[in-house]
């Protein structure tokens, strides 16, 4: 091998190696926050067709993603608390139905919704 064919291999390999580090972290699991505020029976069917949604995308919950469930059974006193956990957990995105309650309670973490009348005004 040449001397230069093995500085540009060598030098190659140096710039591709933050970004192959970055690619996948071992141990580290993109985690959601499902917030809901209907009863357990009412939001199973969401939570089902949200799970297989995801793993027509891909995302196994278990392996590539983890979902942390919450329900308020329809008491919205307990909203801003859940809202409040989820953050203290950093938590990497979260979905729900009260997205003036998770807006509160954060800025940094990215909220999904399917459904919101307004949620700039929320």
């Amino acid at each position: 091998m040449r001397r230069r064919d093995f500085i540009k291999l060598i030098g190659g390999a140096a710039a591709a190696w933050p970004l192959a580090a970055r690619g996948q972290q071992a141990g580290k699991v993109p985690t959601i926050g499902l917030l809901g505020a209907a009863t357990a029976t009412a939001w199973s069917p969401f939570v089902a067709n949200f799970v297989r949604r995801l793993g027509e995308l891909g995302w196994v919950e278990g392996r590539t993603v983890a979902i942390e469930y919450r329900r308020t059974d329809a008491r919205k006193e307990c909203f801003a608390e859940i809202a409040a956990e989820f953050v203290r957990r950093k938590v990497d995105t979260l979905s729900g139905t009260e997205i003036a309650t998770a807006k509160q309670e954060t800025s940094t973490i990215p909220i999904v919704f399917a459904v919101a009348v307004d949620p700039e005004r929320n």
